[in-house]
């Protein structure tokens, strides 16, 4: 049974979907407009994705980067908070449909706003993703952080050199901004904050290794900075590994293939995965009803007014957009959305919806931090890394963190971190680090358990059958 989606309203009916960047946006853009607004999301949370990083090593908590939706726009009374997964869009009816613990919902829409962002991709090899999670979720961040602090707890009780070199190996695969702030925080993990931690094992000599089938680290932000932050990798002690495709993954390690056909096993227990994207599966739904184009990660091409065609009411922005020009990154989302909210509330007073003026990004430019004091930014035309380079970084993130007291508690855990040593979010449970295996495992159980039912009702129909024919 399909429910109301949500409460009703006479006023022009506005759904967001989405509570990243994108979808956040485009709700506060429209706080004064005369509309009713559903944001719809399958998380409670708006997620300050960039900085997942440093809640899986250990740097912040996850409640600095995931303050809850409903509370940044308990304010905002023409908005209402809703919690679901969307499962389809009909865009002959304009009806939403969700799924929120098993009830169907659906949600009417006049103008409906798509930011349902991307996923990880392992290029067509899920099975990967037990043994090497990806860093888009909360969950991703914190199952990382049980495994890495973990694998250290457990190579201080091994007595088997083998397996505390496995223990102690730590494999980030894809050399892109997330791989390489992810390899220098290990790499910054193992030699500060728990240098002399540990009674048996030296946590100091880990071994961290960055891997990506590219040519070179950073390929996005040009030779002079990649080459800047791999000089600067290889001073933490990480290993640089490139033109290495993975070709395998497991529990005790990870295959590669190099550019000159040989094949390499590295042995280690902790992978983290950050090599690839994949955009919502919305965006194949709206591409098989309107007839627009998707490239490989599933990204939609839209309008130039960042529409898909033929629905000039239907706006994808952020990640699952695709428009040259415009890269899949914070800035794209939330420029978009801002767009598309400028344009309801016009055209809402009367401005001719056939007249748009066209989508135009402006490139503030990117970063990436490396380690501590550490970081190269590109600015148009201007490249430069460094110290000065760290600090435009720790600025910038501090901007778009919401709230005040996220950005306080955020800088004084920053101070500690950096200046000193400390990180005060190394707790850790078994259930972070091994959930996503134990639900696996309980699942084999139970398709076990009904394939033996089945059998056995199958056996007593056949039984009976004999008996009726006797």
């Amino acid at each position: 049974m399909t429910h109301p989606g949500a409460t009703l309203s006479d006023k022009h009916r506005v759904v967001i979907i989405g509570s990243g960047f994108g979808g956040l946006n485009a709700a506060q853009k429209l706080k004064r407009a005369d509309v009713d607004i559903k944001l719809i999301a399958k998380t409670t949370h708006h997620l300050f994705q960039p900085l997942l990083y440093q809640v899986a090593t250990g740097i912040i908590s996850e409640g600095e980067i995931a303050p809850p939706t409903r509370v940044i726009l308990r304010n905002q009374k023409n908005c209402q908070v809703l919690l679901g997964e969307v499962t389809d869009i009909d865009l002959t009816n304009r009806t939403i449909d969700s799924l929120l613990l098993g009830h169907s919902y659906r949600t009417p829409y006049d103008t409906l706003i798509v930011a349902a962002g991307v996923g990880q991709s392992y290029f067509g090899n899920d099975h990967f993703a037990e043994w090497a999670p990806g860093m888009k979720t909360i969950d991703d961040a914190l199952e990382l952080r049980g495994r890495i602090l973990g694998a250290f707890e457990q190579a201080e009780r091994s007595s088997d050199p083998e397996r505390r070199a496995k223990l102690l190996t730590f494999v980030v695969v894809g050399a892109g901004p997330t791989g390489v702030e992810m390899a220098g925080q290990i790499a910054e993990l193992a030699d500060y904050t728990l240098r002399g931690a540990f009674r048996h094992i030296d946590s100091t000599k880990a071994r961290v290794i960055l891997l990506d089938a590219a040519p070179a680290v950073l390929p996005p932000m040009g030779e002079k900075l990649g080459l800047k932050a791999a000089a600067r990798l290889e001073k933490l002690g990480v290993e640089i590994q490139l033109g290495a495709m993975v070709t395998d993954v497991d529990r005790n390690g990870i295959t590669v293939k190099r550019n000159d056909g040989s094949t390499e096993r590295i042995e280690c227990a902790t992978k983290v995965w950050s090599a690839g994207v994949a955009a919502s599966r919305l965006g194949k739904i709206l591409a098989d009803q309107s007839g627009a184009e998707i490239d490989r990660a599933g990204r939609i091409r839209v309008m130039p007014d960042l529409t898909i065609p033929g629905h000039p009411n239907v706006f994808a922005v952020g990640d699952m957009a695709l428009m040259d020009g415009v890269p899949g990154q914070a800035q794209g989302a939330i420029q978009g959305a801002r767009y598309a909210a400028r344009l309801i509330k016009a055209e809402l007073a009367g401005a001719d919806p056939t007249a748009r003026e066209p989508f135009h990004y402006f490139d503030k430019g990117s970063m990436a931090t490396v380690s501590r004091f550490s970081a190269v930014a590109k600015v148009g035309p201007v490249e430069f890394g460094g110290f000065i380079a760290w600090l435009a970084w720790l600025f910038l993130h501090l901007i778009y963190l919401v709230g005040f007291r996220a950005r306080l508690a955020t800088t004084l855990s920053w101070i500690g971190t950096f200046v000193g040593s400390k990180r005060g979010q190394l707790t850790i449970t078994e259930q972070q680090a091994y959930a996503r295996t134990r639900i696996e495992q309980l699942e084999e159980i139970v398709a076990e358990v009904e394939g033996e039912d089945d059998e056995a009702t199958e056996t007593v129909r056949a039984d009976d059958s004999a008996t009726v024919a006797s």
